[in-house]
């Protein structure tokens, strides 16, 4: 009995409650322990899906703001870009004006000068530097400094074309950006817990290098509207100057071209007058030449007439300064003899007197035949004034007035 107690691999039973005490209390407190862990964890697993609802919930209206910050912008870039693209339609329009405008000045310019060539075959005293020519002189001037402006405001024009364009190319990316953001944010929207398709992604967490801030984001688009105002703003302007450029050199196109249409006028007028006085007076001329010319038959017709009496009388009187010496004698016929000396004599005054007639004749026939000669001089010099003068009005008046008729300037 003794030795059975004394058996060293028996246990007491006094340790054998104390090991069932303390597998109690160590079980007691395992569950404890569990228990607590148990709660706790529900807890956390409550805390987590409420803070992940909550997360989540905040995400997604987040998200619905984005969209909204990305509609706004969307809608502002739209605007403008409506607005740029519109802008720019007018300001073509305006740049087929000005190319208009400036063919049509090209055109009246070459009316212009072709007037001051064809004016140059003008001849004699009619090549004059009159008020034509210096209107039209002023024309040209005026053609050229009009066309020098305009071809400016034409690549002014261009180049903001060009700038409302690049406005509208910036816009349409920005707009493409935010449409594929939106898209992108749209199906983030549309993503629950349930959805199928979602995925783990092992480098979301990852930052690229080309993130923007949200200040940088707004900014980046307010540029671009700002630009987009820019060049709408400048293009609104450079419209006003175009409209206001094509209506003042239209006028002053107009103003000219009637300021040489008037000198035209009046110089056709003058010369007209100048023609219709020199043909009057070359028909004063000629009907004086045709007098002339009856005054010199009649003149010669005259000393014709005196060459019989002259000749008679020369030879009586030669015939009777050779009567023979008897025929001289103091006689009887004395007295009839002296009468017929004195007759003689009588016809030697009334001789010389017809001499005398007869040079005042020859001196005025030959004054006579003078005067006819300065008069068939003074014919033909007329005549070709007359000529000079028929040349420069159908210069003046067919080919530059019908020519000029042609000429329309609008405002375009």
């Amino acid at each position: 009995m003794d030795r059975l107690l004394q058996d060293p691999s028996k246990f007491h039973p006094s340790e054998w409650y104390t090991a069932n005490r303390m597998h109690r209390a160590t079980a007691e407190s395992q569950k404890s322990r569990s228990e607590c862990i148990v709660a706790e964890s529900w807890r956390l697993v409550d805390e987590i899906e409420k803070t992940t609802q909550k997360t989540q919930s905040d995400v997604n209206k987040k998200i619905e703001q984005r969209q909204e910050e990305i509609k706004f912008w969307k809608q502002e870039l739209d605007n403008k870009l409506e607005q740029i693209v519109h802008e720019t339609e007018l300001l073509l329009t305006f740049k087929k004006r000005l190319e208009r405008a400036l063919e049509s000045c090209k055109e009246t310019l070459v009316v212009a000068q072709k007037c001051l060539l064809y004016r140059q075959r003008r001849v004699g005293i009619d090549s004059v530097h009159d008020e034509v020519e210096r209107e039209l002189v002023k024309e040209v001037e005026l053609h050229q400094s009009i066309i020098a402006l305009l071809g400016r405001t034409l690549e002014q024009t261009d180049e903001q074309i060009r700038r409302n364009r690049s406005a509208k190319y910036n816009l349409e990316m920005d707009l493409k950006d935010k449409f594929t953001a939106l898209t992108i944010d749209d199906y983030c929207a549309s993503l629950t817990n349930d959805t199928p398709d979602i995925i783990y992604a092992d480098n979301a967490m990852k930052l690229e290098g080309n993130f923007v801030s949200p200040e940088d984001w707004i900014d980046f688009s307010n540029v671009n509207v700002e630009k987009a105002d820019k060049q709408r703003n400048s293009s609104l302007a450079l419209r006003a100057l175009i409209d206001g450029i094509l209506s003042q050199t239209a006028n002053d196109m107009r103003k000219q071209c009637e300021m040489v249409n008037i000198a035209f006028r009046n110089r056709v007028r003058e010369v007209k007058d100048a023609k219709h006085k020199l043909e009057a007076l070359l028909a004063m001329v000629m009907d004086e030449v045709a007098s002339q010319e009856k005054n010199i038959a009649a003149l010669k017709k005259a000393i014709a007439d005196k060459e019989g009496p002259v000749k008679v009388a020369q030879t009586r009187l030669e015939a009777r300064n050779h009567r023979p010496n008897v025929e001289l004698c103091y006689d009887t016929v004395h007295c009839s003899l002296m009468s017929e000396v004195q007759e003689i004599t009588k016809n030697i005054q009334r001789q010389a007197e017809i001499m005398k007639e007869e040079s005042l004749l020859q001196a005025a026939l030959a004054q006579a035949e003078t005067e006819l000669k300065c008069l068939s001089r003074r014919q033909l010099s007329l005549e070709e004034e007359i000529k000079v003068k028929e040349n420069t009005l159908y210069i003046d008046e067919v080919l530059c007035i019908q020519m000029r008729e042609s000429v329309c300037i609008n405002n375009y």
